[in-house]
């Protein structure tokens, strides 16, 4: 392929036609057919996003903060992976932040054709050159996206992305570009579809090894978890059972004492 058709691949026909005189199980069976082929993309860029988080992770520790810019899809996307960094990690709320076009509440017509509005919107936080900023768009040619990365890039910032398509606008824009070509989707340009899982899959293992490395697991239990709910409460009693050997009273007895699994780990007398 050209570079120039390359630039189509999240806009290819889809491979199966006549979708409309499917059976249910037919359509079912093909998706997941199509869906099976997304681990397998995202397995080839392993290499480049171990480049890419000892880096993040070296500027966390300095005090920097992880940003997600996309749109549509994508950035709600990101906007998933950031909100989910706090309760599952113990990370303050700021220190991964996800950034949509338009913003979440109200959509902002043709935002994500503004080049401008993306530095804008990472301007408002405050961006410093401790930060991270990782654009994902689907198609990559996403102007609020390429925008944003362009001008972070220029200002001193770490810059990565997240497409599926090669040699896109976006990925020439920054330093570390996160290619998985998953093909044509099931309904040609549904990039909800195999696109947004492979994006999914991505900022999973990103955020996850980030957090891994800043000390925010411990063995392989999520020991800074916030206990915002009664299953939480539960998890982080059997987590001290498991780990400190003791029974479920005195597992009890410590999380309500330390609100907290590893205070309650690191102050445990036995």
């Amino acid at each position: 392929m050209s570079k120039k058709s390359n630039l189509k691949t999240t806009e290819s026909p889809s491979l199966y036609n006549s979708l409309e005189k499917m059976s249910a199980g037919e359509i079912l069976m093909n998706i997941n057919k199509e869906d099976h082929k997304v681990a397998t993309s995202v397995s080839l860029v392993i290499p480049k996003m171990g480049k890419l988080i000892p880096l993040i992770v070296d500027r966390m520790k300095e005090g920097g903060r992880l940003f997600y810019i996309g749109a549509g899809t994508s950035g709600r996307l990101g906007i998933v992976d950031a909100s989910e960094c706090p309760p599952t990690f113990g990370v303050e709320h700021g220190r991964v932040i996800g950034l949509i076009a338009g913003g979440i509440r109200k959509a902002v017509e043709f935002a994500e054709d503004n080049e401008e509005l993306g530095w804008q919107d990472l301007e408002s936080h405050d961006i410093t050159e401790k930060d991270t900023v990782i654009g994902i768009a689907a198609s990559g040619t996403t102007p609020y996206v390429i925008g944003a990365i362009r001008r972070a890039r220029q200002h001193g910032n770490l810059t990565a992305c997240i497409c599926c398509n090669e040699n896109s606008p976006l990925a020439a824009e920054a330093e570390h570009p996160i290619e998985i070509i998953v093909g044509p989707e099931f309904v040609t340009g549904s990039t909800r579809m195999k696109a947004g899982t492979a994006q999914k899959l991505a900022l999973n293992m990103i955020s996850t090894s980030v957090m891994i490395q800043l000390g925010r697991v411990k063995g392989n239990k999520m020991v800074d978890m916030q206990l915002s709910n009664n299953k939480l409460v539960d998890r982080g009693i059997r987590m001290l059972m498991e780990e400190l050997n003791i029974d479920q009273g005195k597992a009890e007895k410590l999380l309500n004492e330390y609100g907290g699994v590893r205070k309650a780990i690191e102050n445990y007398k036995a």
